[in-house]
């Protein structure tokens, strides 16, 4: 008969597996994990154990590299994979990152590329079979491909190269015709392919000091792996990669992963519709921040009806911060209303609103900003000490106030300066997606929203944008897949980030604007 398992036992078990592995499981997953232990105290025999407690000591005594841990690793990874997973990245492998890694190694003629959490070998000898097609001087060359994953099974069916109808579904037949041998049900991978790919054993968590200094990479694959890990366990795992990169090398995440909030020693790059990096100089790196401002939204619910016929949604802002400085102004002239006290006192004698030390705070900037005194925020801003100037939370709300005042020339400089110390800065590329539209660079607005998307899905406001910018141009597809998901992130999109970049609009005003787009798009709000 077997113990009981208790929701104490499994939440251990969770806590084990993420302090071994770096793995990390919400509550959802509860009942997954309680089906692993369950499992693995079948295997290893009720006999040896008496109850969870009794094995989960044990696990928890066990080395990383035992028995045990191998058979969890095992069973805990995911292995989904296929050849030339998610084309467009590797379109920019081909035609971008390749050739200038050749002609970047002309004179020494070594490439080294690693797949971290490489499963059955599908990415790393998809890799190696560009290489080949570029290089028809393959033999003068010294290549490495490297496959790591930490599940043992999985490795040994990668050095087998034998896979099914399914793992080749994204592979050409003129690839499958050159690089692959039917054998029965199965396809063989070509011996000249499998002999440019070597298989290791590893776990991303793990120091491992010597393997990655070792390495010297020009690319990384580390695609749909950070997704796995905890926020520190993640930090880990990109330092070390960067460390193995050599300088100006590249690295490619799943789609669903940025490095936003983990690393600034990235440049985000953007080609073949896909989103990957590449190192930055060591001189060029600076310290992220991360944005935090108090709670609060505005009051009004003022839909122009300049919204449907306005070249530009930048002018629909402008156009509400002129109207709210008008409201202000007569609040002011009002015997029945006192107008709000403007303090000018140094901001270092407020709490600070971010964890970043400096010697002043924008909590009376930020006041300013949900009483929808802009001209006063702005005013309040500008008083700042000169360290502010470099201080990226200052710098996107100074960029914040400048395009609510019609101001963009102004508003996109200081968005190139936030965006040169802090590159993965979703907030400042939608900004910059507003300045480039008023600069009728619509191409530059596209792939600044796109951008801002990439970094932050769950930003309502880029999608608005981009939407009001396809229905503008009659793309009634985009608009509606854009509008559409505005109208979903509007629902719960944080209050803070409504008033920094809602345009003075209220949720409700927001939706409102939403639902009216998207029905004239054609859709259903």
């Amino acid at each position: 008969m077997m113990p009981v398992l208790n929701r104490t036992d499994i939440e251990q078990f969770r806590t084990i597996v993420t302090r071994h592995l770096g793995l990390q499981y919400e509550d959802g997953k509860l009942d997954y994990l309680a089906d692993v232990i369950r499992q693995r105290m079948l295997c290893v025999g009720r006999a040896r154990f008496e109850s969870y407690s009794a094995y989960l000591d044990h696990l928890n005594a066990s080395p990383k590299g035992s028995a045990e841990w191998r058979a969890l690793a095992e069973q805990l990874t995911v292995n989904e994979t296929f050849f030339f997973r998610n084309a467009d990245n590797f379109r920019a492998f081909a035609e971008i990152i390749l050739p200038e890694r050749i002609r970047a190694k002309t004179q020494t003629k070594q490439l080294r590329i690693l797949s971290a959490g490489c499963a059955s070998g599908d990415e790393p000898y998809s890799l190696a079979i560009m290489v080949r097609e570029a290089l028809p001087d393959l033999d003068d060359w010294d290549v490495q491909i490297i496959g790591i994953d930490i599940n043992p099974a999985i490795l040994i069916k990668a050095t087998q190269a034998r896979y099914s109808e399914w793992s080749l579904r994204a592979t050409s037949e003129d690839v499958r015709r050159r690089y692959f041998r039917a054998d029965g049900a199965d396809f063989v991978l070509a011996p000249a392919i499998q002999k440019m790919v070597s298989f290791e054993e590893r776990n991303l968590v793990d120091e491992d000091p010597l393997f990655w200094e070792s390495l010297a990479c020009d690319v990384v694959f580390c695609r749909n792996v950070l997704m796995y890990f905890t926020p520190e366990k993640a930090r880990g795992v990109v330092r070390r990669i960067s460390q193995a990169l050599l300088p100006r090398g590249f690295l490619f995440l799943g789609h669903a992963e940025t490095l936003r909030g983990i690393t600034p020693e990235f440049h985000l790059c953007h080609t073949h519709d896909t989103f990957y990096y590449q190192q930055r100089d060591a001189s060029d790196v600076a310290a992220t921040a991360t944005w935090g401002t108090p709670s609060g939204e505005p009051a009004e619910d003022f839909l122009p009806a300049v919204v449907e016929s306005t070249a530009y949604w930048v002018d629909v802002i402008q156009h509400a911060a002129t109207r709210i400085a008008t409201l202000a102004d007569a609040r002011t002239h009002s015997p029945d209303q006192a107008a709000p006290q403007v303090t000018h006192t140094h901001p270092a004698s407020q709490p600070a609103v971010t964890a970043a030390p400096r010697t002043w705070d924008l909590s009376l900037v930020l006041e300013a900003v949900r009483q929808e005194r802009f001209a006063d925020a702005l005013e309040l801003i500008g008083s700042l000490p000169a360290d502010s100037h470099e201080d990226p939370d200052a710098l996107l709300l100074r960029a914040v106030l400048l395009t609510n005042h019609g101001r963009l020339n102004e508003a996109e400089e200081v968005c190139r300066r936030l965006l040169a110390l802090d590159e993965l800065n979703a907030g400042a590329h939608y900004l910059m997606a507003l300045c480039r539209e008023h600069d009728s660079d619509a191409g530059g607005a596209i792939e600044h929203g796109l951008t801002a998307i990439y970094l932050d899905p769950g930003f309502a406001m880029p999608h608005l944008h981009l939407g009001i910018l396809a229905k503008r141009s009659g793309d009634a597809t985009t608009a509606q897949r854009e509008l559409g998901q505005a109208l979903v992130l509007l629902a719960s999109e944080d209050a803070s980030r409504i008033l920094l970049f809602g345009g003075g609009f209220s949720r409700d005003a927001l939706l409102q604007l939403c639902r009216t787009q998207l029905h004239s798009a054609g859709g259903e709000g």
